[in-house]
């Protein structure tokens, strides 16, 4: 496999409007209905494949492999987020992301995303048990 480059510095933005299917209380987070956990790490994932996904030759891939939240702000259904996601170090197969979540001006969490870079196949192989 090769690897593809990396460097320090790749961003990515995505957005989400939050919908009653993002509270806490639809994804059994809580049970209030605003922007649940869960849905804010999604979304931080989300940010970081999009950081990588222009730069991943075909037949490479990225898994999530830790994630570290801070959900600092409520967000209530309606509202229109954006993650943030920077890449933050590189150490060979493994990237470090930072990603922060916005309400307008407002940051709802970080996120500390860690990914490995991996060839697709093996790793589809290996979780169907071949």
């Amino acid at each position: 496999m090769e690897l593809p480059e990396f460097a320090p510095g790749l961003t990515a933005r995505v957005e989400l409007t939050v919908t009653e299917a993002d509270t806490a209380q639809a994804l059994g987070s809580g049970d209030v209905p605003v922007l649940g956990t869960p849905r804010v790490l999604a979304l931080a994932e989300t940010a970081t494949v999009a950081a990588t996904a222009r730069h991943i030759p075909g037949g490479v891939t990225t898994v999530g492999t830790r994630a570290e939240v801070e959900h600092r702000a409520p967000t209530p259904v309606g509202r229109r987020i954006t993650a943030l996601a920077t890449l933050a170090k590189v150490d060979g197969r493994k990237l470090g992301f930072d990603v922060i979540v916005r309400d307008g001006e407002e940051v709802v969490a970080e996120v500390r995303v860690e990914r490995v870079v991996l060839d697709r196949q093996r790793f589809i192989a290996k979780a169907q048990g071949a």
